[in-house]
């Protein structure tokens, strides 16, 4: 039989513990696996039987959208390096407010970020309510404060501060609310400066131990090319491997004239020196023999209705191949009013075969738990 690994499994629901074992493992201590509540222990076990990358010191499980389960191994160095990034980039270390699962990089880096310095976290427990974050973060006492949010969550958070002025009070009171995960829209960009608060956007992923980008701009010692039309990402931050697939390490991360480069499956390209991602390569759809874009056609819809939340999915089509459909977070009789002209402005600006078959709207779109939406339980409803 296999020997196990010393991989520890720490569930994210006692902190203390997964806090302490974290910064163990930074100092060169048994790596660790953080299991959230509801998680599959079969699963759990035989990622304590693989045989992990040397310098492994957090292992992150993670699907996506698309569903496949990857386990990403993280060393300490490429950790710290990002941590240190994120502090260089804002200027100082700071206390970070907690309110994204912490079995996800994006939690998980806020810990190692507070681990790094030696400033404890503060925690949001509970469903995500703007006011309810707010009230929690009035109990941050260090005198630089940060929080790390999803798109979902900041826009809720725009839309209470916008009606609210203690809450905006409270919301420009942080040095710098990083949001990412997801696109940031122009029109959440435009409500954040209009209410003055410090919005930083982030572009990474588990594979690079958190943001790596901020702002469109490399952080630390981070790298970025295109090739093909692909983001490509070197640095410190990167991880070792996907444990368990060789196959899958080698196929993602590559080298090329002694550096070695994350192949991350996005589209963007490089304007100035600053990065534009335009989607996923993945999301591509051949509708009548055109390339369509799926996150292009959101990225249109969202801004046409205002920074609404949707999801683009391709669907079969007899004539065509296929079509996209459009699903739109919200009820609203005048969204559902204003869906022919969004027709109209995704001809204009996509061309024909962008105009979606069918709009679908939905109470509120399902989502993974780190907020982005659950873009295979959409597409099972719309077909």
């Amino acid at each position: 039989m296999t020997q196990k690994s010393s991989l520890r499994a720490i569930p994210t629901a006692d902190r203390a513990w997964l806090l302490a074992a974290l910064a163990d493992a930074l100092q060169g201590g048994a790596p660790v696996l953080p299991v959230s509540e509801g998680a599959d222990p079969e699963a759990i076990r035989r990622l304590q039987y693989e045989t992990l990358p040397p310098g492994t010191a957090l292992v992150v499980r993670t699907s996506g959208s698309s569903g496949v389960p990857k386990a990403v191994a993280l060393s300490a160095d490429a950790l710290r390096a990002s941590a240190e990034a994120t502090h260089e980039a804002f200027g100082g270390a700071g206390q970070w407010l907690v309110a994204l699962p912490p079995h996800l990089i994006s939690g998980l880096q806020m810990l190692v970020r507070s681990a790094v310095s030696g400033i404890a976290p503060e925690f949001f427990d509970g469903p995500f309510d703007p006011a309810e974050l707010l009230a929690r973060a009035e109990h941050m006492r260090h005198e630089r404060r940060y929080v790390s949010l999803v798109p979902v969550q900041f826009t809720r958070l725009l839309t209470l501060a916008e009606v609210d002025p203690a809450a905006a009070d409270v919301l420009r009171s942080f040095d710098a609310v990083l949001v990412g995960g997801q696109a940031v829209t122009l029109e959440m960009r435009r409500r954040a400066h209009d209410l003055g608060i410090a919005l930083r956007r982030s572009y990474g992923m588990t594979e690079t131990a958190g943001g790596c980008v901020y702002d469109g701009v490399e952080i630390g010692d981070t790298r970025v090319r295109i090739r093909g039309g692909e983001v490509q990402l070197a640095g410190p931050t990167l991880a070792l491997g996907y444990v368990g697939d060789a196959k899958l390490t080698a196929d993602r991360f590559i080298s090329d004239q002694g550096v070695r480069w994350y192949r991350t499956g996005d589209a963007g390209h490089l304007l100035g020196g600053m990065l534009t991602v335009t989607g996923r390569l993945d999301r591509v759809i051949i509708s009548g023999g055109v390339n369509v874009s799926l996150d292009e056609i959101e990225r249109v819809a969202s801004g046409h209705l205002g920074g609404a939340a949707v999801a683009a999915v391709g669907i079969a089509d007899p004539e065509w191949g296929e079509r996209p459909v459009l699903v739109i977070e919200g009820l609203d009789h005048v969204i559902h009013e204003r869906t022919e002209e969004l027709g109209a402005a995704l001809r204009a600006q996509l061309g024909p075969a962008a105009i979606p078959a069918r709009f679908a709207l939905l109470a509120e779109l399902p989502r993974l738990e780190g907020g982005k939406p659950d873009l295979r339980k959409i597409a099972a409803l719309v077909s």
